[in-house]
């Protein structure tokens, strides 16, 4: 991590000559610019940099939709200031002479753009910081490695690709061997861009790996998830592969990113444990995760891919239900003392992490405000159970999260109508595609 003065310097010396000014958008992907490392540090830190509104109004393609009351071709497409955030300012080692800042996106007189994710999630951080409470969060990220290059796998519809392991390789230590010199140097990387970097492993899909990284103050976690994502796949290219962060690739096991979250109060203390365990905040703060899991799944799963990894036995979350170091389980409740937290198991690879914790602490407030009762542990094999199970498509979480009155009272009403229009321009774009797996099933067929 830089200080602005370390930045001059480095300027100054010629060591970075280049600052990578980054939003976070609706798809939790950095967009923005490349600045000249001189006119960043003596022009857009007295007067930042601006980016087109669109960006929030945007499909996965890029293409401007319509039905957002935020950007439209009526309102003319105008400018959102990016503002930095200088405690994220960091070198990329991973590119020559780099720096890069992430920023918060306001309107020209300074006002907040409330659907924008980094501001979803800091409104939840407030009504925390109300309550004297901080989050602690970790994310775990899976993906699949390809020894096809992006521009290979394009060409080729991403059929037929060829894994990096052509076996399950989970935790087998002559697995991640084969990978080895690609995922040393994306640990490296990012203990160079100022992650904390514990471990890598080997996952059951051939070809799956995933790379963990220690937990963090929320915003800083999901600042530095989205780094990851972005570095991996740069870092990937460089060395003639690509890898997918997709929920569901093929018909084995998806990418999963599992959520950490324990709590803390102002003075540093832990708010989720207390000497008989389990402290009455977190059972509260439980509870509510289980209440509201479903209205605010959306967040979650924000694709119409994400709803094909929740499968029964396939270690994806399809049961409502909590246990303790059970993975059958949505909430999976680990750890002890200060380590004690809940393990949100729903969100794939492909998740937005800013709005996927900002969803968490809704749903645990929602639990805390109302002191809700936590119903006792599931033990057992979650999946054969009799549970509400979480959404199974997209349209069914969407019109749970328009039904939700924790999420229009979180959130409020302009960003649930603005993610309500994401999904159903998702929705729509997928229901005018002709598959393959139809045109195999129909072409002489049917």
């Amino acid at each position: 991590m830089l200080t602005v003065g370390e930045l001059r310097g480095l300027v100054d010396s010629g060591t970075v000559d280049t600052v990578l000014v980054a939003a976070v958008d609706m798809q939790g992907r950095l967009q923005g610019k490349r600045c000249a490392g001189r006119f960043f540090v003596d022009e857009v830190l007295a007067h930042p940099a601006e980016s087109c509104d669109y960006l929030l109004a945007v499909d996965v393609e890029m293409n401007p939709v319509g039905g957002y009351a935020l950007s439209s071709w009526d309102r003319g497409y105008g400018d959102f200031v990016m503002r930095p955030d200088l405690s994220t300012l960091r070198r990329i080692p991973w590119h020559e002479g780099t720096a890069l800042v992430l920023c918060d996106l306001e309107r020209e007189d300074g006002t907040p753009v409330e659907p924008s994710p980094r501001r979803v999630l800091r409104r939840q951080l407030d009504r925390l910081a109300a309550r004297g409470l901080r989050a602690d969060v970790g994310t775990e990220l899976e993906f699949l490695v390809f020894d096809d290059t992006y521009e290979d796998a394009w060409d080729r519809r991403y059929r037929d690709l060829t894994p990096a392991n052509r076996y399950n390789v989970d935790y087998s230590l002559l697995g991640t061997g084969r990978v080895e010199p690609l995922l040393r140097d994306i640990r490296n990387h990012m203990a160079g861009a100022g992650l904390r970097v514990e471990s890598a492993k080997g996952e059951c899909n051939p070809g799956q790996h995933e790379i963990t990284f220690r937990y963090a103050d929320a915003l800083v976690t999901c600042d530095n998830h989205s780094v990851y994502k972005t570095g991996a796949k740069e870092i990937a290219a460089r060395h003639g592969r690509s890898l997918t962060f997709m929920a569901k690739y093929n018909e084995r096991e998806g990418n999963s990113c599992h959520v950490h979250l324990s709590l803390r109060t102002d003075d540093g203390r832990p708010a989720f444990a207390d000497e008989g365990g389990m402290s009455a905040p977190m059972r509260h703060f439980l509870a509510g995760q289980l209440a509201a899991l479903r209205e605010l799944t959306y967040f979650l799963a924000p694709n119409v891919n994400s709803y094909k990894r929740f499968a029964p036995g396939s270690f994806a979350p399809t049961a409502v239900a909590w246990g303790r170091d059970n993975r059958t389980c949505a909430l999976r409740v680990v750890g002890r003392g200060a380590a004690l937290r809940f393990e949100n198991r729903v969100p794939g690879g492909d998740v937005n992490p800013y709005l996927a914790v900002a969803a968490l602490i809704a749903a645990g407030l929602h639990g805390l405000d109302r002191e809700l009762p936590l119903e006792d542990a599931f033990v057992g094999n979650a999946y054969a159970a009799d549970r509400a199970t979480v959404p199974t498509t997209l349209r069914e979480a969407a019109s749970l999260l328009a039904g939700s009155a924790v999420a229009h009272e979180a959130f409020g009403e302009d960003v649930v109508a603005h993610y309500l229009n994401a999904a159903r321009v998702e929705q729509a774009a997928f229901d005018a595609t002709v598959t393959d797996w139809e045109r195999i099933r129909g072409f002489e067929r049917l």
